[in-house]
C-alpha cells in the first residue's frame, strides 16, 4: 500500500487522557494530556519510529492543539515536543497559557 492510500486519523481519547494518531489501522503514536479546571495540559508525545518522516507527529498536535481550542480550553505545554510546536506556530499564542492567556 503506497503512502498516498494510507489515511492518518487523530481521536481524543478520553479513557486513556491522550490523542492518538492512527495510520491506517495502526496507532502510531499519541499525545498524553491531564485537564485541570480550563487548561488541557500536554505531558508527553510519543510516534513509533517506523512512522519518522511521514508528518504524523505534526498532524497530532495540530489537531490535538485545534480541538482543544474548540472546546474552550487553554494550552499548558509541559511535553518539550508540544512546547516546540507552538513555538513554531505563533498563532496559537492566544491560546497558550503564559503566552496569550495569563493565569
Amino acid at each position: 500500500m503506497s503512502d498516498q492510500a494510507v489515511a492518518t486519523t487523530v481521536v481524543r481519547n478520553d479513557a486513556q487522557h491522550r490523542y492518538e494518531v492512527w495510520y491506517g489501522d495502526t496507532l502510531a503514536g499519541y499525545a498524553e494530556f491531564r485537564e485541570r479546571d480550563h487548561d488541557t495540559i500536554f505531558v508527553h508525545t510519543e510516534v513509533d519510529s517506523e512512522y519518522t518522516g511521514k508528518g504524523l507527529a505534526n498532524a497530532l498536535v495540530r489537531e490535538a492543539v485545534d480541538d482543544v481550542i474548540g472546546r474552550g480550553r487553554g494550552i499548558v505545554a509541559r511535553c518539550p515536543f508540544v512546547k516546540g510546536w507552538l513555538d513554531k506556530h505563533p498563532d496559537y499564542d492566544a491560546h497558550v497559557v503564559g503566552k496569550g492567556i495569563q493565569r
